[in-house]
């Protein structure tokens, strides 16, 4: 696929795009996937310093951070991309978006395939974390610094930390009440209280 096909599908997806030629010229993202591109090339061919060589450049350029194993799919489109990381068997589908200080990585327990395979059409928000070998299935959204640590099925939103699916299908699963949330503190002194009136009862028939 030429370059100039994957800058049409950035401009397709980001709103601030003017012209292709901006695009090529100005986006860092399309830089560190250009770069990617090349360096993925000497890798496949046995050829790691060259293409550790070349993504080190890039990094530096571009504040990208893409092994040269990881496999990327057409259009991606890494918007603002200063502390994007992407482990070395990440695989990485067509038409995805992530935004800047995302992390495609491992967990450091795992041995072989270590990195998260995004599905196509992905979107992961700003300070995102998805750690370990498990599929981020097509179509789903993945919220602004959510750390996402198990597989997540299509067309799902997932939010928090762990992040947990909220929505599928476009169909709400938890409601998130920000409201009616339960306090801690109080519940533990209630369990503390509760505690100490079976002691007291203890001690009552003891007596």
């Amino acid at each position: 696929m030429g370059i100039w096909s994957e800058v049409k599908m950035i401009m397709e997806r980001d709103p601030a795009a003017r012209n292709p030629l901006e695009v090529l010229l100005l986006y860092s993202g399309v830089h560190a996937v250009m770069y990617h591109r090349l360096a993925h090339w000497f890798y496949k061919h046995r050829c790691p310093f060259v293409a550790r060589l070349i993504s080190q450049t890039s990094r530096f350029l571009t504040g990208v951070e893409i092994h040269p194993g990881a496999q990327i799919g057409k259009g991606l489109l890494i918007d603002h991309g200063i502390g994007v990381v992407i482990g070395e068997t990440a695989v990485i589908g067509d038409c995805c978006t992530i935004y800047q200080g995302v992390t495609l990585g491992g967990t450091g327990k795992d041995k072989g395939k270590r990195h998260p395979t995004i599905g196509n059409n992905v979107m992961i928000g700003a300070g995102a974390k998805v750690l370990g070998p498990f599929t981020v299935g097509d179509g789903s959204k993945i919220a602004a610094n959510a750390v996402v640590l198990s597989e997540v099925p299509p067309n799902s939103t997932c939010v928090g930390v762990p992040a947990r699916v909220v929505k599928r299908n476009g169909i709400s699963i938890n409601d998130i009440d920000q409201i009616h949330i339960p306090d801690p503190v109080s519940q533990q002194l209630c369990r503390l209280q509760a505690q100490i009136d079976r002691l007291e009862k203890k001690l009552e028939d003891h007596q």
